[in-house]
């Protein structure tokens, strides 16, 4: 049996199954008979040979010894395998064995021992590690982060990009907006002192001052702040009758703000604002209401045409008491009189003399 190894390979001789000795470049010549076996394969990457354990080749062969990588992951570890200095692959079994003759190979451990470890490792290896090894936890602006190790508080987080290990914790972060919200109460149905039911359109602002608490005590905060802003709507609105609701609009989004104000630290939030936006009236009463104030309209301009019928008489009566004291007056007033009537004439055709008679006669 003749065997051809070229340059970049090696070649494994077995005897009956058992290893002799490691083939390097060359030819070879066994007798088959015998019971010799050569299996060949390329030194580059991973070691493929497996026909006998790793520990025996190493031990039995100190040339192939010094062409390999040996490459053992501690329990709670992972390794970055560097081919040529460059990172190519994430190592998670407990030991692998690499050619190491042409290309260079060598490997980076991490341990994931400690959750907080993984903030020092390189960005670029943690892209290439999977994400079960790994947590990544991003705060924006405005936020804040409570960290947790197996549901047990750590510590709080500030705007930026964390990474943690899993592999010895549970973590959790769980993420609340600092942020300034609106909750807009809509179509909210209230019966007014007299027994009215009206539909309230309010408006609030709010925002998250104690975040650890609010976590520890509060399940979904924003049902929560929508139903204590109900209840504050109708025990308020409630005591008012529905003019006295119209007319005192902005007195009662008060009234709602500083009762808000009160009790905010129940929910571990500040009120910024409060205020009735919308008063939704029913049908009937909005087309009662329309009626009442067309009518109301029309009496007042029925008094200011009344005072203004007064006014005039009264401005005549004295006008007629200064020309009967006053000939000349009386005659400028005729004068007037003439000089209007006279505007509205196009033409005038005098055919006699009685026409400037009369105009003689009337300008005295």
């Amino acid at each position: 049996m003749k065997i051809q190894i070229n340059q970049n390979q090696c070649g494994f001789l077995l005897k009956d199954g058992c290893f002799v000795k490691t083939l390097y470049s060359g030819i070879h010549r066994y007798i088959k008979a015998m019971g010799y076996e050569v299996v060949v394969e390329e030194m580059e990457g991973l070691v493929g040979f497996d026909k006998v354990p790793q520990e025996v080749l190493l031990e039995q062969d100190e040339a192939f010894a010094g062409k390999v990588l040996r490459v053992m992951i501690p329990e709670g570890h992972i390794g970055i395998m560097k081919e040529n200095g460059v990172a190519r692959k994430i190592l998670t079994e407990a030991e692998y064995l690499y050619w190491n003759v042409w290309n260079r190979y060598s490997v980076e451990l991490l341990d994931m021992r400690e959750p907080e470890a993984a903030n020092q490792v390189n960005k670029a290896y943690l892209a290439q590690i999977p994400t079960k090894y790994y947590k990544k936890i991003e705060i924006q602006p405005g936020e804040l982060g409570i960290l947790y190790y197996d549901n047990q508080v750590v510590r709080e987080l500030g705007t930026g990009t964390y990474y943690y290990w899993v592999y010895s914790r549970d973590v959790l972060c769980r993420i609340v907006d600092l942020k300034t919200k609106p909750l807009e109460i809509s179509g909210q149905e209230i019966l007014t002192a007299d027994r009215i039911g009206i539909r309230i359109n309010l408006m609030c602002t709010y925002k998250v001052v104690d975040p650890r608490t609010m976590i520890e005590t509060i399940k979904n905060l924003e049902n929560h702040v929508y139903a204590c802003v109900q209840l504050v709507i109708r025990e308020y609105v409630g005591r008012y009758r529905l003019d006295e609701l119209l007319q005192q609009k902005e007195e009662i989004s008060r009234f709602i703000f500083k009762r808000l104000k009160e009790i905010e630290k129940e929910y571990c939030i500040e009120f910024k604002s409060a205020g009735i936006k919308d008063i939704i009236l029913p049908g009937e009463i909005r087309d009662i209401m329309n009626t009442v104030l067309v009518a109301e309209r029309r009496a007042q301009a029925n008094v200011i045409t009344r005072r203004e019928e007064v006014a005039s008489t009264r401005s005549l009566l004295n006008t007629a008491k200064l020309m009967d004291e006053n000939k000349t007056l009386y005659k400028l007033k005729e004068m007037e009189c003439l000089e209007r009537i006279c505007a509205q004439v196009g033409n005038i055709q005098v055919g006699g003399g009685a026409l400037l008679e009369q105009l003689k006669a009337l300008v005295g």
